[in-house]
């Protein structure tokens, strides 16, 4: 079953263009260096709240990514744009 990571975050609003200039990088540095990774999607909601949304082929994927933290220089980028965490979640897609 696909293990989704649910990851709520705040972003100040003069580092909005840098967390979305550095995602495109993020992403290619996970397709290339993270096991497991499905992809991703980036919702963002109000009062300078973001919401990543990740699926991963299993909970060893994601628990081997969080493990790395940001080891690649584009996931190092886009993680230095948030100002702080507001909430980590891990679950099972249900299909």
């Amino acid at each position: 079953m696909t293990t989704v990571e649910l990851t709520r975050f705040r972003v100040l609003p003069e580092k909005t263009d840098e967390l979305l200039a550095a995602r495109p990088e993020m992403l290619k540095d996970f397709e290339a260096d993270r096991a497991g990774f499905l992809g991703a999607r980036l919702v963002r909601l109000p009062d300078n709240e973001w919401l990543d949304i990740v699926e991963w082929a299993t909970p060893e994927d994601f628990a081997a990514s969080r493990e790395k933290g940001p080891n690649q220089p584009g996931i190092a980028r886009f993680f230095a744009a948030i100002d702080s965490l507001v909430v980590a979640e891990e679950g099972v897609l249900a299909e």
